[in-house]
């Protein structure tokens, strides 16, 4: 597997443009969102240019904008940085692997960090917010399913989610859920980001095919917790589930909930 590491202080990733508050409504809890933005931030503590991209995470996460939609970021952390000074603690090789899936379909350039992708669709530098805002814009003319998660329920054992979905396919979508903690920071101590601390939201701890969904549906699944994942103490956590074309395709609906 190949991948494109962007090391230069140079390089287009130092694009930090973040989205204009006046972008955002004010109140994202008035009324049912009219579709939900999934923006998969592809990242590294061991890349230089990825804070800012970061930080750009953290500004939109969970935000609507004045178009009705809702913001759920989902910030994962790649592999292939790890054998360059330090290793990436939030790191998991089914990320690298989905980066390099959306890669072979969306970029040119291979894959790279921060890169951003947007309802598996549009793919852009993770720090240009006004990529971000462009993408956002053209996802409002696109066709989106109904998902909803009805309940979901956090214990020891794992997470026992239902699930609805209203929509007819020609080809059945893939349901992937994403287990995330909210918050997480890192004092790093090595590589191009030694003596930093880092700040992220939305962090995926694992990521699941859990089920097809082709028409109308009701369904009951189990996810079982990743390693580390802190049931009691630490971080709060959410629940990200949404609908995907098969072979990591379109996103077409999507929800989360908090655990």
């Amino acid at each position: 597997m190949h991948f494109r590491v962007l090391l230069t202080a140079s390089c287009a990733l130092l694009v930090t443009h973040a989205v204009p508050s006046s972008a955002f409504a004010q109140d994202v809890s008035a009324s049912k969102p009219a579709s939900v933005a999934i923006v998969e931030l592809f990242t590294s503590e061991g890349c230089s240019s990825c804070p800012p991209a970061d930080a750009l995470l953290r500004q939109i996460n969970l935000k609507q904008t004045n178009a009705g939609q809702l913001i759920v970021g989902i910030s994962e952390h790649v592999t292939y940085w790890n054998n360059l000074g330090w290793r990436d603690p939030y790191s998991l090789p089914v990320f690298t692997e989905r980066q390099s899936v959306y890669a072979s379909r969306l970029s040119a350039e291979g894959s790279y960090t921060p890169q951003m992708v947007l309802n598996g669709r549009d793919q852009f530098v993770g720090s240009d917010g006004g990529a971000l805002e462009r993408a956002l814009l053209d996802d409002t003319k696109r066709t989106h399913f109904d998902l909803r998660i009805i309940t979901s329920t956090l214990s020891a054992d794992g997470v026992d989610v239902k699930f609805s979905f209203s929509g007819h396919t020609s080809k059945p979508l893939d349901v992937v859920a994403v287990l995330t903690d909210d918050a997480d920071r890192s004092n790093v101590l090595r590589g191009e980001n030694s003596g930093r601390l880092l700040q992220h939201v939305s962090v995926a701890r694992s990521l699941t095919k859990v089920a097809t969904v082709a028409g109308d549906a009701e369904k009951s699944i189990h996810l079982s917790l990743p390693e580390g994942f802190q049931v009691t103490a630490g971080p709060g956590h959410h629940l990200v589930l949404f609908v995907q074309e098969a072979h990591q395709g379109t996103i077409l609906g999507a929800a989360t909930a908090s655990l």
